[in-house]
């Protein structure tokens, strides 16, 4: 039976290892037949959805990891737009609406508020928070 999965990362993209278990998560989840419908990035999560990271040559580079998971699976990657205001992480309306010089969210990545994630849990049979 196929279920239907959001997650909730609460880790930034480095530093700790919540983004990466979830990202290893989601990986296996897929390989096993399920659907990720939403990935949901809350508090330092929203640090995954930066355009302006560089990991070295040898390490793994997880935003476009993520990147890429949501454009071979039809997977949303959202950042709680209240989180990442504060973090310095900001989308090109964001950055307009506040008259900020420039963007950083990463392509594939869209602000939601709150509500998205709400939206998301009511349709999914699971939901998993790292």
């Amino acid at each position: 039976m196929s279920l239907n999965y959001v997650l909730v990362v609460e880790g930034p993209a480095y530093g700790t290892q919540s983004a990466r278990s979830a990202y290893q998560f989601a990986v296996a989840l897929l390989a096993e037949g399920h659907r990720l419908s939403r990935v949901f990035f809350y508090q330092d999560g929203v640090h995954n959805g930066s355009a302006l990271t560089a990991p070295a040559s040898d390490e793994f580079d997880l935003v476009a990891a993520w990147q890429k998971l949501a454009q071979d699976h039809d997977t949303e990657l959202q950042t709680c737009v209240a989180a990442a205001l504060r973090r310095g992480i900001i989308s090109p309306q964001e950055a307009e609406q506040n008259q900020l010089a420039g963007s950083n969210l990463a392509a594939g990545f869209e602000q939601a508020g709150l509500g998205g994630l709400a939206e998301a849990m009511l349709t999914a049979d699971r939901v998993i928070q790292f």
